[in-house]
């Protein structure tokens, strides 16, 4: 089966120097990279070969661990940098078996550095572990990637540390996810699959639509399915975050209008309406200088200008 290289592309406002310390200094490079949770070198012999191993943690209390080596060039005419490695697993619970990639570290001049990274990988557990990796891990795996060189990109062009990033990042995603599940079940289950537990006896009592009860039930809940989706496409968008605060206090203070014993029961608009908006809230505050993988460029230029499928970039496993 035909694998396809992983190719991640990005330029950084920096210089090549701090560049080059942020990623290979093994303390400093684990602070960004999702792949990585410790990496130690070991004693360097003659050789100009730098050795290392690593560890990833996947969760469960499960790891996975490997040996690399790695070797620098520096082009000293330009000051462009290469760093190549080959890498390797022999724990059964990798998928990855062996591997090989560069980082490449080209100065664009005004304060600005290319930092792309290609490798590619051979898979264990036969055509099953091929399939996985292609159509689940090898995507996975590329925006991880891309996603951590982003988180590099605003430590060294924001000064915000990657703890701080990947931290707030989780706080965003697990806000904009609660908000979405609740917009989505207020608009599905109450409305559109038990509206007789209580929401059709409520509109019908505010004399809203009358004898069109059922149809504008089922398009408020629909309406509140559509309000969850966007919010997944207008994440970061502030201006959203506003006018769901907004829409949030006009369905608590109708409700309230319509049917006031509703603020007395244990579960009412106010306690489903407040904490959505706080998490409105968090997820508009937690939207700016957010690390994004599609920053990155996936294709290089050669790769995208050539027809035959061979580049300077090909990967020899």
């Amino acid at each position: 089966m035909k694998r396809s290289p992983i190719y991640i592309e990005l330029d950084i406002k920096t210089d090549m120097d701090t560049l080059w310390s942020l990623t290979q200094i093994p303390e400093q490079h684990t602070q960004w990279d999702l792949r990585f949770s410790e990496i130690h070198y070991l004693p360097r012999s003659d050789s100009d070969i730098q050795r290392f191993l690593y560890k990833t943690r996947i969760g469960f209390g499960l790891e996975v661990t490997g040996v690399g080596a790695a070797k620098t060039v520096e082009h000293r005419g330009s000051g462009n940098r290469l760093s190549t490695l080959r890498f390797s697993s022999d724990q059964r619970i990798s998928l990855i078996k062996e591997g090989s990639g560069y980082w490449k570290y080209t100065d664009r001049g005004e304060g600005t550095v290319t930092f792309c990274t290609r490798y590619d990988y051979r898979t264990r557990f036969g055509m099953l572990g091929a399939w996985f990796d292609r159509l689940l891990f090898r995507p996975l795996f590329g925006a991880a990637t891309a996603w951590s060189f982003d988180v590099l990109r605003l430590w060294v062009e924001k000064d915000i540390r990657p703890s701080a990033t990947i931290r707030k990042a989780f706080i965003h995603a697990l806000s904009v996810l609660l908000l979405v599940i609740l917009w989505c079940y207020e608009g599905l289950v109450p409305k559109l699959l038990f509206p007789e537990a209580g929401e059709l006896d409520l509109l019908r009592q505010s004399g809203l639509a009358v004898g069109q009860e059922s149809l504008t039930l089922t398009l408020l809940g629909l309406s509140e399915i559509g309000a969850g989706l966007l919010t997944l496409f207008f994440h970061k968008s502030r201006l959203w975050y506003r006018l769901l605060i907004i829409l949030l206090m006009v369905l608590m203070l109708g409700a309230w209008m319509i049917e006031p014993e509703l603020m007395k029961a244990p579960f009412n608009p106010i306690t489903l309406s407040l904490p959505m908006i706080g998490l409105c809230f968090i997820a508009s505050l937690s939207a700016e200088e957010l690390p994004s993988a599609f920053r990155c460029v996936r294709k290089p230029a050669s790769r995208l200008k050539s027809r035959k499928g061979v580049t300077n970039d090909d990967i020899d496993l």
